[in-house]
């Protein structure tokens, strides 16, 4: 296992420094010039051309990204083009509401979502069966935006109980109670769509390990249902769930950034957004570094899981 993790590892390097290399390209061939949209089209060309200069924006793209990524492997990320601080700052201010965001989302989204999958995996042919099949598809197609912005109507807007931005009140109280009102309705966004995929995934994986001859055997003993399905079945139906989970990571940063901005959630994906409207390179490079790192990261944890799941699983060279 150590052995596998470590070539995981080492199969990042290229791939972090491919993803670097053409999303520096992208950001750089986009119009618009950073000086002008963050100082105004007043500003004189001399003046454009020197910020430029002091930012290294004169030089030829290569020479650009030689240099950002030999400061980037010495922990340095450059400075923000707006206030001039470190963007790692500027980042890591940013990252626990980002977390806490789609942590809750995830863990609102595993809980349901496995529940309501196994209920329905047991019953198939039941209403519940079929209610779940039809609300999975239902919520893994609603479009995020369009889901925050009628909770807003509904509940802040007519209902007047929850707020409808920000992550924590600007007046009163701002304790547990008011984070936890401010985080209610973006983490149930965020969760809804994974939710479907869970549900469906749950459900489709239990029944075909329901189907299969040890099962039968098990029942035949004598044992009972439950106990069958949470200690034989359930383990094995759980790795092509764990697999999913790996690979929502991505799905929930990219959703958190629909919903950081109508939210208004002072989260990653909120300065994703604010930074590409400023053209802040270097902040916005810093970002798509770290989400790629916890892309992996979930990647590697998803393999990991499977050998706890089912000890069976044994990585080799």
């Amino acid at each position: 296992m150590t052995q596998y993790i470590l070539g995981r590892l080492l199969q990042a390097i290229p791939l972090l420094f491919l993803i670097s290399l053409i999303a520096f390209g992208i950001l750089h061939l986009a119009p618009g010039d950073p000086a002008t949209l963050l100082y105004g089209i007043d500003i004189t060309p001399d003046q454009v051309a020197q910020i430029r200069a002091a930012w290294g924006l004169d030089e030829p793209l290569p020479v650009q990204y030689a240099k950002w990524l030999g400061n980037l492997l010495r922990g340095d990320m450059g400075r923000s083009f707006v206030d001039g601080r470190p963007a790692l700052l500027v980042i890591a201010e940013r990252i626990p509401a980002t977390l806490q965001l789609t942590l809750s989302g995830l863990l609102v989204a595993l809980v349901l979502g496995l529940s309501v999958g196994i209920i329905a995996a047991l019953k198939p042919h039941s209403a519940v069966g079929y209610a779940s099949t039809f609300f999975s598809t239902f919520f893994y197609s609603l479009p995020n935006f369009w889901l925050a912005l009628l909770l807003i109507l509904l509940f802040s807007v007519w209902l007047k109980v929850l707020p409808s931005a920000g992550i924590e009140s600007l007046r009163g109280e701002t304790g547990l109670a008011d984070r936890l009102a401010h985080l209610a309705m973006p983490a149930f966004v965020v969760s809804l769509r994974e939710m479907g995929r869970l549900i469906r995934f749950t459900r489709a994986s239990l029944l075909d390990v329901m189907s299969q001859d040890y099962i039968r055997t098990a029942l035949g003993k004598g044992l009972r249902m439950r106990v069958v399905t949470l200690r034989h079945a359930l383990r094995n139906a759980l790795i092509p769930v764990v697999t999913l989970l790996g690979l929502s990571l991505p799905q929930l940063l990219s959703g958190a950034i629909v919903v950081e901005t109508v939210f208004a959630w002072p989260g990653m994906g909120r300065l994703v957004v604010e930074s590409a409207f400023q053209r802040n390179y270097t902040v916005l490079m810093g970002e798509i570094v770290m989400v790629s790192l916890l892309v992996i990261a979930g990647n590697l944890l998803a393999d990991i899981a499977y050998a706890v799941i089912d000890p069976r699983i044994r990585y080799g060279n």
